[in-house]
């Protein structure tokens, strides 16, 4: 039985009740920097790694690994510019990373092993202190490996985002949500059947000309999911009132997926992708995420009603992918419409052309996958020919720019993420753009991207694909300055 049966026959078909959001404020309740506790000697923040139950809905509570007792952890607001201090207590029986995605950091804060960010013990304590920056939605979650262990790294609850504000008014919004794309339960599958990977209708520049027949290894499904804590038909709606501006901060928190969500029946205004203000912000049906990626949206209410938004994947979204957005007065069954089908590009957002000359430093990277590489069951990525790691292959020069042709020669479409760099997006599929500034990048279905960036981050850096079972089995590099 592939997934797309499983999900006919435990996806949730009918609405239980009004479905949503456990905390739809989430985030206003949030941890601040305290000074009071800094000058105290007290950390600003304290992240507690333990056990945690999620009740998705009254019949279906999973035991995980969080953070302070919850998954979600905390939303957590910062300063940009201003240093702060995080105390990390790890209260579990293996050894744990928390990585700040997004960050621009040092190699040893930025929570990462291939970095040499150390360990947190278990049962025991460690303090992580770092300017946060830049400005924008960022997030946090264990960088741990899982391999087999489905209980581990992305796979567990130990996720959550943060805000870190630069002190500039962001508009007049009646309400300010942070909802996290979670998926849950995850299993191994040899049968993966996605609709919501539309970036096989691309050009397929890098598609090789002969295919690779082998039969495919062993991948990571899952058929339970939720926005934040809750699946749909289960907890509170978000309630607004007609005439609201909501601010919306979206991030794709899974392991496991690339994912479309909308409003139904409202369209939303994308201002900022991966916590960056797009250079043209666009009024769209529908908006996707690569695994990592997060998005701002600003939503006008101006449909009175009560809606769903949710996966645009009819199985996904009534397997708990949604949360109902409810009107002051309405009581009705929550209506779902399907947006108007549309590819995904990320050059409507950007400028025409790049912000400044080619670099001269060009890094030409293909991804492959090899079906079965590991004793037959598991499949192998690979970074120009090779699995990790890659010796002094990439190596950086201070303060040069560089460009980095990534090109995708698998049937996958890969969100890429270079840990502590900004990089500018300046070629999609053999489009021209520029301006847009992201930290992670969905390579489409064997397609291309191309973006420029400063080596002005020294130290180590880890380059891969951000679902966790490719990274796990070969899919990064580490780049190095000379």
């Amino acid at each position: 039985m592939d997934r797309r049966e499983l999900l006919k026959l435990g996806g949730f078909a009918a609405f239980g009740s009004v479905a949503a959001l456990a905390r739809p404020l989430w985030g206003q309740a949030g941890m601040r920097m305290g000074a009071a506790q800094a000058s105290a000697g007290k950390a600003d923040f304290e992240l507690r790694i333990g056990q945690v139950q999620v009740e998705l809905d009254p019949s279906r509570i999973l035991s995980t690994t969080g953070y302070n007792g919850t998954s979600p952890g905390p939303l957590l607001r910062m300063r940009a510019g201003k240093p702060v201090s995080v105390d990390i207590i790890n209260d579990t029986d293996t050894p744990e990373l928390v990585h700040w995605h997004g960050m621009t950091i040092t190699p040893e804060t930025d929570g990462t092993e291939e970095e040499g960010s150390p360990y947190i013990a278990p049962h025991s304590r460690g303090r992580v202190t770092f300017t946060p920056g830049p400005a924008g939605i960022r997030w946090y979650h264990s960088h741990a490996m899982a391999m087999e262990d489905l209980r581990k790294g992305g796979y567990s609850g130990q996720f959550g985002m943060v805000f870190v504000d630069d002190g500039n008014d962001k508009g007049a919004y009646d309400q300010e949500l942070f909802l996290c794309l979670r998926d849950w339960e995850p299993f191994f599958t040899a049968n993966m059947d996605d609709d919501d990977d539309d970036t096989h209708d691309g050009p397929m520049l890098e598609k090789p000309p002969t295919m690779n027949s082998d039969p495919n290894g062993l991948e990571v499904g899952s058929m339970t999911y939720s926005i934040n804590d809750k699946a749909l038909g289960a907890g509170e709606p978000i309630r607004v009132k007609e005439g609201q501006r909501l601010l919306v901060h979206l991030c794709n928190a899974s392991a496991i997926e690339n994912r479309r969500v909308a409003l139904a029946g409202h369209p939303m205004k994308v201002i900022s992708l991966d916590g960056n203000p797009v250079p043209k912000p666009q009024m769209l049906d529908s908006v996707f995420l690569g695994a990592g990626e997060r998005a701002d949206v600003e939503i006008t209410m101006n449909k009175p009603g009560v809606w769903i938004l949710g996966s645009t994947e009819k199985m996904i979204r009534e397997a708990g992918m949604g949360v109902v957005v409810e009107y002051a007065g309405q009581r009705k069954t929550p209506t779902w419409v399907d947006p108007k089908k549309a590819p995904w590009d990320y050059t409507i957002f950007a400028n025409a052309a790049p912000s400044g000359p080619a670099p001269k430093n060009v890094i030409d990277l293909h991804f492959e996958k090899i079906p079965r590489g590991i004793a037959g069951k598991f499949n192998v990525w690979t970074v120009n020919g090779k699995p990790y790691p890659h010796e002094r292959e990439f190596v950086l020069t201070k303060g040069e720019r560089y460009r980095l042709i990534m090109r995708n020669w698998s049937d996958d479409a890969h969100p890429m993420h270079l840990h502590r760099h900004i990089w500018e997006v300046v070629e999609m599929n053999g489009k021209p753009m520029g301006g847009l500034m992201k930290d992670t990048v969905v390579v489409p279905y064997y397609g291309r991207a191309v973006v420029d960036f400063t080596a002005d981050q020294p130290g180590l850096s880890l380059f891969h694909c951000h679902i966790q079972q490719h990274m796990d089995y070969g899919f990064k590099a580490l780049f190095r300055y000379a």
